[in-house]
């Protein structure tokens, strides 16, 4: 798959990115070239940036690439390693998400947004492997503390399930 340097960060991700602790490490998951890490980075966040394919990130003092394969069962690249942020956009690997949420912080914030069943009508992904059931993302998140969450259709041209969540280990009061 080749990554278009060029295309923005999600409004998504842009949105919630205030709510990650202010100079907290951040973990992009996926990264492809690194245009969320670039983001944060320009925040103030020491990045984490993962992919299976690190040679697309620019080089970034504030990025730390690491090459790693999710899939195929292999070992989580980053145990023992906490983040205040966690962003992962257009990828799913379902058997991560226990070790994504371990790595949050308390207070920590889970940044998610990829496609969901539907997209098939507009196109890539279609398998139904790389798109969200109904309802999933919350699935898999359960535990964490849900600030916003939307599953649909985005400007009549992708079907995406989107989630901004918190590590909370008491009520989960949330800063709007």
């Amino acid at each position: 798959m080749t990554h278009d340097h060029t295309v923005a960060p999600s409004p998504w991700i842009i949105r919630f990115a205030p709510l990650i602790r202010v100079g907290g490490p951040v973990l992009d998951v996926a990264c492809g070239a690194g245009r969320h890490s670039q983001l944060f980075t320009q925040s103030g966040h020491p990045v984490t940036a993962l992919d299976q394919d690190t040679s697309l990130i620019h080089p970034n003092p504030h990025i730390t690439a690491i090459k790693a394969d999710l899939e195929n069962g292999n070992p989580w690249p980053l145990p023992n390693h906490t983040f205040a942020g966690i962003v992962v956009t257009n990828y799913l690997c379902r058997p991560i998400f226990p070790a994504l949420i371990q790595a949050l912080e308390p207070g920590g914030i889970f940044l998610y947004e990829t496609f969901a069943a539907g997209n098939e009508a507009f196109g890539r992904p279609r398998n139904p492997d790389f798109l969200l059931a109904r309802g999933e993302l919350l699935n898999q998140t359960q535990g964490l503390t849900v600030i916003a969450y939307e599953d649909g259709i985005v400007a009549q041209e992708k079907v995406v399930q989107r989630i901004c969540a918190m590590k909370s280990d008491g009520p989960g009061i949330i800063p709007l």
